[in-house]
């Protein structure tokens, strides 16, 4: 009897398709004899090989190798290359968001890319899982880690309310604040902090930069964002921190019957919201490097601003919690469609001059030319950063470890000598 070592796919299906019409025609005992042959010729398994000879499809079907099966791929490589480039220029969004800013910017998308009718068709159609699996790569490369340098205190405590969760917020007006450090790998003398700031409501966002962390700075920081943004102030919610947790704000918020509250302290979920803000206007942008010059805060502060606080405002969405279902051992969240903080502040007050007058600003630019005029700024300020504090520090350590260790050596020689 011939016998094949290693036979092919191929070969393999061409044959069974030939016994498996004969095999259940068979009494048991030819059958059995039929299954040793096939395990002779094939090196299968008895189980798998009955398996294969009992199962109705295989009567009808056979699986050859055809090169190129499977569903063939509906985008093209300049597709791909048109959503990196895209999610690049947005800052990396959640696909979800990147989905409804291709939706709200595609006039000026097909201007910057110049796009045919077949690219228009499946740049409109691609879906948020698509996009994810586009920037899986992507993702990988440009993800990094989040920290922070503030650290909290305590002070007005018992006057001040915990707030751990905005509930039923259902008006613009209720802001998260917080700093976000930028010492570099350092967190010695004075350098910037931004201060960052956002309504619960719309997710409006506002940034300035000040020099340290004084009580001074930051309330004079914060008056300068509340006379900015476009709707009255109602609540500020804030960590524990000693620039926030002071008397100067504390009688400011009561004097305007605005309600002051403050996270628990060391819980940064108390503070979803502006965490969130932290990272995608502030961290992602200006890095982890040290800033602690007059010229990195003004260029920061000139950012802040003008095209940043526009862009972010006007033209980025985001997504909004609705709520958390679970589903056995699994909890899963379901978010309402993406929005621009404009978009929802549009909602709750279309009629408002001051809103009618932002809609006639945005209806003036194309977010792409913002977008590279944040690059070149954004080059500015990387280049006026400290990075000479890292060299600086570690001449220091090793000038102090070659002291301690001289010392020690004339200790243990005084020791020895008695």
């Amino acid at each position: 009897m011939l016998t094949l070592t290693k036979p092919d796919y191929e070969f393999r299906m061409k044959y069974l398709n030939s016994i498996i019409q004969r095999y259940h025609k068979l009494d048991k005992k030819s059958k059995s004899k039929v299954i040793d042959e096939a395990i002779e010729i094939l090196g299968y398994n008895r189980k798998y090989l009955t398996h294969l000879l009992n199962t109705p499809q295989q009567e009808t079907k056979c699986k050859s190798k055809i090169k190129g099966r499977g569903r063939k791929e509906k985008y093209n490589t300049r597709t791909k290359d048109i959503i990196k480039d895209l999610w690049q220029t947005t800052t990396y969004p959640w696909s979800v968001r990147l989905k409804k800013i291709i939706s709200d910017w595609f006039i000026w998308i097909i201007e910057k890319y110049k796009l045919n009718e077949e690219e228009k068709t499946l740049l409109l159609s691609i879906s948020p899982s698509t996009i994810d699996r586009m920037l899986k790569e992507e993702k990988i490369k440009v993800k990094r880690r989040i920290y922070g340098k503030t650290k909290p205190e305590s002070l007005l405590k018992r006057e001040i309310p915990i707030m751990t969760e905005f509930y039923d917020i259902d008006e613009p007006g209720h802001l998260e604040i917080d700093l976000v450090s930028h010492s570099g790998n350092n967190a010695l003398g004075e350098f910037i902090y931004s201060l960052n700031v956002t309504d619960v409501y719309t997710g409006w966002c506002e940034s300035k930069a000040v020099m340290g962390k004084g009580e001074y700075e930051v309330r004079n920081a914060l008056y300068e964002i509340i006379n900015s943004i476009p709707f009255n102030l109602k609540s500020i919610d804030s960590d524990n921190g000693s620039e926030f947790i002071n008397w100067h704000l504390y009688r400011y918020c009561k004097d305007n019957k605005i309600i002051f509250t403050r996270s628990r302290p060391y819980k940064k979920d108390d503070n979803a919201h502006i965490e969130q803000k932290n990272w995608t206007n502030v961290r992602k942008l200006l890095g982890w490097d040290r800033y602690d010059s007059d010229k990195s805060l003004n260029l920061i502060n000139d950012l802040y601003r003008n095209e940043l606080r526009i862009y972010l405002n006007l033209f980025m969405p985001s997504v909004k919690l609705i709520k958390t279902q679970r589903i056995g051992s699994k909890l899963k969240k379901v978010y309402e469609m993406p929005k621009t903080a404009f978009e929802r502040l549009k909602e709750f007050n279309a009629n408002d001059k001051k809103i009618k007058e932002i809609e006639g600003i945005r209806n003036k630019l194309n977010p792409f030319i913002l977008s590279e005029i944040i690059n070149k700024k954004l080059e500015k300020i990387w280049a006026s950063a400290n990075r000479k504090v890292k060299s600086v520090i570690s001449q220091r350590e090793t000038r102090d470890r070659e002291i301690i260790e001289s010392i020690e050596k004339l200790l243990r020689k005084e020791v020895s000598l008695g």
